[in-house]
């Protein structure tokens, strides 16, 4: 019989994935009381988790096979696919583990999850993050979840934990679809506020005096007033540190190319949201590998340090 049951202080759970985004969250359920077996392919990250209090565990089989929940950040639908059922995590749990996958991949590949994990005899939701590392480290991730309402309810007292808000999107692969138009709106929306920036500096406009015009008016969003693209109005934005990430630039290529081949599947007319696409998937190919996605602005005063497809 499947366990309904929603997690408590005494439950395991398993973790697999404990990079920039996974090692925190990890960390924060930790905090929480509750036991967390982890696992990661890269030493330092699975070092970096113990050393929070995660307790390691040999493989991801070996952390789901004692848990009652099993978390994955992984970085694409591929990766959350073949460690379910190639690599055996299906297998390796207990029948009614709760799988909660917070990678953010393809809304098809998370229906194909969920039908994996129920044919195992397993319950799964999915349930992509926002908030960046900043949100993962103080715990204040917004939720995206897709799956039954009695699954959502079983993952809710963790997701709690981890976020502050988590929203039941609908169905399987709700979730998903909800995380990658928000992405979309955020890609665009730094792109707008970084053009901004620029045409103000070529009108002899102060960046603070932009900032304290548009962060109080019409032109108001996260992209300006939380991640400022430029250094100075907001201290903690990602621009005051040479741009290292936040939320890397190739994160945001990957999850507008998930927004552009959505489009273009369901003939939606996105031109915004396709040039979005185009233009990060430039910007991460070069300049930007290693850059928050903030640090877009730096190709807009210089199109020619900007890789061309």
């Amino acid at each position: 019989m499947v366990n309904s049951a929603a997690p408590n202080r005494d439950a395991v759970v398993a973790f697999v994935g404990l990079g920039h985004m996974g090692g925190p969250m990890a960390a924060n359920l930790v905090r929480a009381g509750h036991r967390v077996v982890g696992h990661d392919l890269v030493p330092a990250a699975l070092d970096a988790a113990v050393a929070a209090g995660v307790e390691a565990a040999p493989s991801a089989a070996a952390a789901a096979a004692e848990a009652d929940v099993v978390l994955t950040m992984l970085p694409a639908g591929r990766h959350v696919l073949a460690l379910y059922e190639d690599e055996g995590l299906l297998g390796a749990a207990r029948t009614g583990t709760l799988f909660v996958d917070c990678s953010t991949i393809d809304v098809a590949d998370a229906r194909a999850a969920h039908a994996a994990a129920a044919a195992a005899g397993h319950a799964a939701v999915d349930a992509p993050v926002s908030g960046g590392v900043m949100g993962a480290e103080a715990g204040t991730l917004t939720f995206m979840v897709g799956g039954s309402a009695a699954d959502v309810a079983r993952a809710e007292p963790l997701l709690s934990v981890m976020g502050k808000k988590a929203v039941h999107c609908g169905a399987a692969g709700a979730g998903q679809a909800a995380k990658i138009c928000n992405n979309m709106i955020l890609g665009i929306s730094m792109i707008a506020v970084s053009e901004a920036f620029v045409l103000g500096e070529s009108l002899g406009l102060s960046h603070q005096a932009l900032y304290d015009v548009a962060s109080t008016a019409s032109g108001q969003c996260w992209a300006l007033t939380t991640n400022c693209p430029v250094p100075g109005p907001v201290p903690g934005s990602p621009a005051n540190r040479d741009y290292r990430p936040g939320f890397a630039a190739p994160l945001m290529a990957k999850d507008l190319g998930l927004a552009e081949a959505a489009i273009r599947a369901g003939e939606v007319r996105a031109e915004l949201g396709l040039r979005a696409a185009e233009m990060y998937r430039s910007f991460a190919r070069g300049p930007g590998a290693e850059q928050d996605f903030s640090g877009i602005v730096e190709t807009l005063r210089n199109p020619e340090g900007q890789t061309h497809e």
